[in-house]
């Protein structure tokens, strides 16, 4: 079995004492951002599974999206990453 040599883990531990490992992240070529996708590239990052500029470059994400995600999540949670729920997450 070959694996391909990566910087940095292979494989982190969750608060929740779950374990994620790169090949839960989503596919490079994501095209349709779902809440879920979202908020593992967003737990990934935070969780030191990828570096920050990794996730942006792999992705093709600007900044401010990305640091949306990380807002949206940090202040009302996962949920707030879903589209039907911007509206109410949104600050005027």
């Amino acid at each position: 079995m070959f694996l391909k040599k990566v910087d940095g883990p292979r494989a982190v531990t969750m608060a929740d004492g779950t374990v994620m490992t790169r090949a839960d992240l989503p596919p490079a070529d994501t095209v349709r951002w779902v809440a879920r996708r979202k908020a593992l590239v967003v737990r990934a990052v935070a969780a030191g599974l990828i570096p920050r500029a990794e996730a942006l470059s792999r992705y093709a994400l600007s900044e401010e999206e990305f640091d949306g995600w990380c807002r949206l999540v940090e202040c009302h949670g996962e949920t707030a990453l879903r589209t039907t729920a911007l509206k109410q997450y949104r600050q005027l």
